[in-house]
């Protein structure tokens, strides 16, 4: 816990330093990780064997652990969704995003299925699951498994390194969005606040990374992970909502891939640990009366009133 509270006070003191140094960090950090995972990917290739993709759904759970799954691994493909947050930083956004968001998205999708292709065929889901429930890293016991000592090195600290790009984005793009909420007097005024050179919200980097310390005292990965991913779907889902009610002329997307995607979402949320949607749902319902009550103190309907200030 100690490494990992130092880790999010580093990236924040990053994040405050300004846009260029936290995508220098970023940059740096990705390299490292698609190296590694790279490393593993084509040492795995050559032990890759048929036989442990048999039975492919095994046991009478099958289904209902695919779709637990997915609704886990929902986190894992959302880091694109930063450079929506980032508009106000980025030249020429209506052009620019939607492609960083498609490439992101296929680049993502390719390693992902590489990776995951590689480790359940060089050892068996079997082998991974053992590694996991053992509290152990399972692509660094798949490494160990074909190769050794060497890749297995490499692939934790490329787990490491995987980790600390998740956290600097999440700090960088929540606190863009925590400046959208303050904006919209859904926040406290305080986080909408710019340095003098009007383009960092110094307040807003610091209330994130606050509150993502406190999550990292909570100690337990597997709960963390699955309230994100409730969290996150109902999020997309009301992102895909926004989507259906925007102007025809202001769409870049024809409405059925809205629908589709607030159906899965939708659908997905609720795969996880009943606890942890419950949980989630009663956090939504705190955030809406949050809402409401900040719209009544600033003086109007909740995000009626949006400040023009800043870039």
């Amino acid at each position: 816990m100690p490494p990992a509270l130092g880790a999010v006070v580093a990236l924040t003191l990053v994040v405050l330093s300004g846009i260029r140094r936290s995508n220098t960090a970023n940059t740096a950090i990705v390299t490292v990780t698609l190296f590694t995972l790279g490393v593993f990917v084509v040492a795995g290739l050559p032990s890759v064997s048929g036989a442990h993709f048999t039975p492919f759904f095994a046991g009478d759970d099958g289904l209902r652990g695919l779709l637990h799954a997915t609704a886990l691994m929902f986190v894992a493909y959302t880091g694109y969704g930063r450079i929506a947050t980032m508009g106000e930083e980025v030249r020429a956004p209506r052009r620019t995003i939607p492609r960083a968001m498609v490439v992101t998205l296929a680049a993502t999708m390719v390693l992902y299925i590489a990776v995951a292709f590689v480790g359940v065929g060089a050892v068996g889901s079997a082998a991974l699951g053992a590694a996991t429930a053992s509290g152990a890293a399972p692509l660094e016991a798949a490494a160990r498994a074909f190769d050794g000592r060497l890749v297995a090195g490499l692939v934790a600290v490329g787990a490491v390194t995987a980790m600390l790009g998740v956290l600097l984005n999440l700090i960088l793009g929540l606190s863009r969005v925590l400046l959208a909420m303050g904006r919209r007097h859904d926040m406290p005024p305080a986080v909408a606040r710019l340095d003098r050179a009007g383009v960092k919200p110094p307040v807003a980097v610091v209330a994130v990374g606050v509150a993502i310390a406190a999550l990292v005292l909570i100690g337990n990965v597997r709960t963390t992970w699955s309230f994100s991913a409730f969290t996150v779907l109902i999020y997309y889902a009301i992102t895909n909502l926004a989507a259906l009610r925007l102007a025809p002329q202001e769409r870049l997307f024809p409405r059925y891939i809205a629908w589709i995607g607030l159906a899965s979402c939708l659908f997905l949320a609720f795969w996880v640990e009943v606890e942890v949607w419950l949980a989630g749902l009663a956090l939504i319902g705190v955030g809406l009366v949050w809402q409401f009550v900040m719209g009544r103190l600033a003086g109007g309907a909740p995000g009626a009133q949006i400040d023009a200030g800043g870039p």
